[in-house]
């Protein structure tokens, strides 16, 4: 059995390779996304005071850092049970609408639109961010790196750090506003409200304009029908910071909505020996292996998955983008995981709208923004929709509030059965017997991946077997004094 190796894959943010194994006559028999990185945050989280998580967890990743200060914070707000100001809960969803414009722009113009502007052919040397920049000119480049930065002001100002913010805590945040600063962000709402419209723009006139890659998003290869899911508001309306996680079916059916502490009714988690990534499932459902389908418990949190799982957005600008791309792919629900690009930009431009909309909120510059906590602390979920999915923080602590365990099922593990199916079949489509396995195809079989904008580093929560380890021990003239391993 030949077996094709991609090591490393490329533009995500982790590690990974890509095992493809073909049979005897040439065909893919299998395929493997094999994650060989190890965090393990959830052990790292026993014996702190809880109310440290919300700064200890940011540094999980420094890709989306506000997700897991959010969901932390919202988890402590539970173990306290404490209920954060109206003021304090906005000032909160302010900084995590203005995250969700700066991470999907990262997303999208760095690790996707390469694949679209460059093509899936171009060369590897060039189909990066630099190449897009070639193409597309400095004007739209400096638009782009612009627009994510004042962005990330946003999150400075309101989370006290533009990376790993601090300024959530039990029981809403740690500084109101004022008006300079109000107006201020106002200002740069409108500015991104602007951008994300470009955004959409764009990805008509260079994706959807070309039919080669209508063709691709559309095509059996890149479809993968499963469940789907994401946090929605009363209305059944997309929303990234509070409501009810909703799940359907692949029919667009509701399957079941639940709120955060409940969370373990509906999730189960397996485990592989190969990977160290965990694979949640719906309980109900059950594990069927890597399969999709009404009777595989596998389900989906993406961009895409979001907007299956809504009724609509809750903006009037991001509704009608929602609806045009419901029309153009042939109605509810989307199957096409390439089509998660064109979901991630209507997010991004919601997320500008709402932006704007707690800017000019009344309520925003009240400087009641926190309840100090006076409760017992024992037991707390908190859920927010990360950018690249559900995410679920979980601890339980004693009566000093000192952790004694901590859950994390982070938006990229919720994906990884996904992944992998996408992986297997954009494997068994591309890659046929007598077929020359060029560097294009095998970049084909990454984007399958890249759609899911997959964040390893903070999803691997599971030790199979033992550590392998190596440390060398130098002295100062350069010279190796003693070598120790284990389990290489």
């Amino acid at each position: 059995m030949q077996k094709i190796s991609i090591d490393p894959i490329t533009r995500l943010e982790g590690h990974g390779r890509i095992d493809i194994f073909l049979d005897e006559e040439g065909n893919v028999a299998n395929a493997y996304l094999v994650i060989p990185e190890l965090r393990g945050f959830e052990k790292f989280a026993e014996g702190r005071p809880v109310e440290e998580l919300p700064r200890i967890t940011p540094r999980i990743c420094g890709v989306c850092p506000e997700a897991h200060h959010m969901a932390s914070a919202k988890a402590c707000d539970a173990v306290y049970h404490v209920e954060v100001p109206s003021t304090g809960k906005k000032l909160r969803e302010l900084l995590y609408s203005a995250f969700y414009v700066a991470d999907h722009t990262v997303h999208f113009y760095i690790l996707a639109a390469p694949d679209f502007v460059l093509g899936p052919d171009a060369p590897p040397a060039e189909r990066n961010i630099l190449g897009l920049i070639h193409r597309v000119g400095l004007e739209i480049g400096s638009k782009v790196i612009s627009s994510r930065g004042k962005a990330m002001d946003i999150v400075g100002m309101l989370g006290g750090k533009t990376i790993h913010p601090v300024g959530a805590i039990p029981g809403g945040v740690s500084k109101a506003i004022n008006e300079e600063e109000r107006a201020q962000i106002e200002a740069i709402g409108h500015e991104l409200v602007e951008f994300g419209q470009f955004n959409l723009q764009l990805f008509h006139d260079v994706v959807l304009a070309n039919k080669t890659y209508l063709d691709m998003i559309l095509s059996d290869t890149f479809t993968t029908p499963m469940y789907y899911m994401g946090l929605v508001d009363e209305n059944n309306k997309v929303n990234f910071y509070d409501g009810l996680v909703r799940v359907v079916d692949p029919e667009g059916n509701e399957f079941v909505k639940y709120a955060p502490e409940e969370y373990l009714d509906v999730i189960a988690e397996r485990v592989e020996p190969w990977t160290y990534l965990k694979f949640p499932y719906l309980k109900k459902v059950g594990w069927k292996g890597f399969v999709t389908g009404k009777d595989s418990g596998v389900y989906q949190a993406t961009p895409l998955s979001r907007l299956n799982a809504a009724d609509g957005m809750a903006t009037p600008r991001a509704q009608e983008a929602y609806e045009g791309f419901y029309e153009t792919m042939g109605g509810k629900p989307v199957h096409g995981t390439l089509a998660t690009h064109w979901a991630r930009l209507i997010e991004l431009l919601y997320a500008a709208e709402r932006l704007v909309e707690l800017a000019t909120d009344p309520e925003i510059t009240d400087p009641h923004v926190r309840n100090i906590p006076t409760e017992m602390p024992d037991e707390g979920v908190g859920i927010v929709e990360a950018p690249r999915g559900t995410l679920t923080h979980h601890y339980t602590t004693d009566e000093k509030g000192i952790v004694q365990k901590c859950n994390l099922i982070v938006g990229t593990t919720n994906n990884y059965a996904p992944i992998s199916i996408s992986v297997k079949k954009a494997a068994q489509a591309l890659i046929k017997k007598g077929q020359v396995i060029s560097e294009g195809i095998l970049n084909r079989v990454e984007m399958a991946f890249r759609s899911y904008d997959p964040c390893f580093g903070c999803a691997t929560h599971t030790l199979p077997g033992q550590m392998p380890l190596e440390v060398v021990i130098w002295d100062a003239e350069g010279n190796e004094v003693q070598r120790i391993s284990q389990n290489l």
